[in-house]
């Protein structure tokens, strides 16, 4: 269950990862919301041409189990509408001023933050935490801007004394994935879900038995449809000039989610290695 589920953004997001018909239906209610709650399944399907398996398939693609649900969830989206509307993201612009481009990253940011809270399912972060708790060890595979979060990751289950590593390129994540076992967990972090080094580990490691989960944008990827855990972000639909600015923001925001739950489920024992940690960087710090 998400924390707060919005379907236009889970539409949103998940849209490039959706069958050209389903495209087709989420391109018509993305195009017409406000028409939307008044149409039947026929009426959906006249207008997006497709069929009315088609919108029912959609409908179950988004998680609802009918139209009806759908729909709901649908009028509930719009009463905030307004406000979405005036809140969107913004992309970096030729000549903006100093001023203009700080408070329009600071917006993104935020918003990335916000709409990866109305897509993540709080029961798969409960699920990740378990796993973590409860496993050997802990490995994170991402390249780019995502073999910088798992780096942030491996950084802070070390302060906590978890066994952690994080691989960012082809040749250490296959040979990672390779002694990878059943008490393990790994992470897998790919904002499109398509990575190709990314995905031939996690195929060595689930092979292995290892526990896998997926930080990602794309719930219909191969990654995800591979990964025993999936935790979805919610990213901006913005051109090359911003990067992964947006979604890097949001997934360091789910590794913060596990780290907090990790050390908050072993706080009685984990509390000794957060103090003495944190003396040593203290003490570096003083001279």
């Amino acid at each position: 269950m998400a924390i707060n589920d919005n379907v236009l953004i889970k539409i949103r997001d998940m849209k490039d990862s959706l069958t050209p018909v389903e495209r087709m239906v989420a391109d018509y209610v993305l195009n017409n919301l406000e028409e939307i709650p008044l149409l039947s399944v026929k009426e959906l399907a006249k207008q997006s041409k497709t069929s009315d398996a088609s919108v029912l398939r959609f409908c179950k693609t988004m998680g609802y189990g009918g139209y009806r649900s759908f729909i709901v969830s649908i009028s509930a989206s719009l009463g905030s509408m307004d406000e979405e509307q005036k809140d969107q993201y913004t992309d970096i612009r030729p000549g903006d001023s100093l001023s203009t481009i700080i408070a329009n990253i600071a917006h993104n940011n935020s918003k990335s933050i916000e709409d990866t809270m109305s897509v993540i399912d709080r029961e798969e972060v409960a699920r990740a935490v378990d796993a973590l708790v409860s496993c050997s060890r802990i490995a994170l595979f991402g390249v780019g801007a995502s073999g910088l979060v798992c780096q942030d990751a491996e950084q802070k289950f070390l302060r906590i004394n978890k066994i952690c590593r994080a691989y960012t390129d082809g040749h250490s994540q296959l040979t990672a994935a390779a002694l990878l076992g059943p008490d393990d967990v790994a992470i897998f972090v790919s904002n499109s879900g398509s990575t190709s080094d990314v995905l031939e580990a996690l195929d060595i490691a689930a092979k292995n038995g290892c526990k896998t989960i997926a930080v990602t944008k794309h719930s219909k990827s191969e990654l995800a449809d591979k990964c025993d855990i999936i935790l979805n972000i919610s990213t901006p639909e913005l051109t090359f000039r911003s990067g992964a600015m947006g979604s890097r923001i949001a997934m360091l925001t789910v590794v913060d989610m596990l780290f907090a739950g990790v050390a908050s489920a072993e706080y009685h024992h984990v509390k000794k290695y957060l103090t003495k940690t944190h003396n040593v960087l203290a003490g570096k710090h003083r001279k």
